[in-house]
């Protein structure tokens, strides 16, 4: 009888484990998955290597809820006149010739009942690197985090380890210095209310 108690309440606490770890594995949130797209675009080449800023190609992140994706023409900007034959771009190129836009496969999607905007959380300090991970030292872009509800509001809890100067939020390679204002005078900098930030209105509208 003991056993047979002993090995239910086993199997109870598995079955608790499973329900409390299972929905967060990686598996399951898509961590690190690696969408095919129609060219092979490299962040690691165009960021860290010819210093590109995120917002040549992302050019609404500062004003608008979504950071946008640029238009074939601001790939042939550089690439008429560079790697013009290059196999690999034949897709951008004939984007440009049939005037139909290269369609992209989305990293992160987000439920329609969640709101995020790309705009407030840039003028607000918090770096490309705190949602998309090592961005630019992706040779393929990945899905570093998994979005869910409970790893947003780890940030929008205490928000001061994720925030950085106006001036590095476009810095994949930005650390922390002792230079560097503390996150509590960045938040006052910023007029950041911890205590608002977990209001249900916050992320669903």
């Amino acid at each position: 009888m003991n056993a047979t108690l002993l090995a239910v309440a086993g199997l109870v606490v598995v079955l608790l484990l499973m329900i409390w770890v299972v929905p967060v594995m990686g598996y399951n949130t898509e961590e690190r998955y690696t969408p095919q797209q129609p060219v092979p675009f490299s962040h690691q080449h165009h960021v860290s290597g010819l210093g590109l800023d995120c917002r040549y190609c992302h050019t609404s992140v500062e004003v608008s809820q979504n950071a946008g994706m640029p238009p074939t023409e601001t790939c042939m900007t550089c690439h008429s006149q560079i790697w013009t034959n290059a196999a690999m771009l034949a897709p951008v190129r004939q984007s440009l010739a049939e005037r139909k836009p290269l369609r992209w496969t989305r990293v992160y999607t987000l439920p329609d009942y969640v709101y995020f905007d790309h705009s407030i959380h840039i003028a607000k300090g918090v770096g490309c690197t705190e949602c998309h991970g090592p961005i630019g030292d992706m040779a393929l872009t990945w899905k570093a985090t998994s979005l869910q509800m409970r790893w947003c509001l780890s940030c929008h809890r205490n928000p001061a380890p994720h925030l950085r100067p106006q001036d590095q939020v476009f810095n994949p390679h930005w650390h922390r210095t002792p230079d560097t204002p503390s996150g509590d005078k960045l938040m006052a900098a910023y007029h950041i209310h911890p205590e608002t930030l977990t209001d249900c209105g916050v992320c669903h509208r």
